[in-house]
């Protein structure tokens, strides 16, 4: 009985494969980088942080930091205006509403308790920020205008 197409194919295909593992076999006999040196493997981290592989030089005199100059985290923004201004977005007559951060488009929740005046929607507005357990909410809030 003949072999078919498909027979043949598949064959080919399990003898192909066969060869090029036979192949990786050999190329990872030949370049085998087992067997380095610890000088080859070594890493060195210099004054700036960066691995190198060049050990330090203990004859260069170290820079020495203050306390003080190391930031943990990240850098505090200096400068900015703790007021923001805003829109009231939505005013409930249950006495809570968002008010929509000028520069950052941001809703903010804000609560009867916290303003300083009657608000409605469309007024525009100044306030402050402050974190609760439920995140932002604006405290102080005036209005900017009539």
């Amino acid at each position: 009985m003949a072999e078919t197409y498909s027979k043949k194919e598949n064959r080919d295909k399990k003898a192909k494969k066969r060869a090029n593992k036979a192949e990786k076999m050999e190329d990872r006999k030949f370049n085998n980088k087992k067997g380095k040196s610890l000088e080859d493997m070594m890493a060195y981290v210099d004054e700036n942080g960066n691995i190198t592989n060049t050990p330090p030089n203990p004859g260069k005199p170290k820079k020495e930091i203050a306390l003080e100059d190391i930031l943990l985290g990240a850098a505090p923004i200096e400068g900015e205006d703790p007021r923001k201004k805003g829109v009231v977005a939505y005013f409930s007559d249950k006495g809570y509403g968002f008010i929509t951060e000028e520069r950052t488009k941001e809703r903010i929740f804000v609560h009867t308790n916290d303003l300083k005046v009657e608000l409605r929607e469309g007024d525009k507005v100044t306030f402050e920020t402050e974190r609760s357990d439920r995140g932002l909410k604006a405290i102080n809030v005036e209005k900017v205008g009539a």
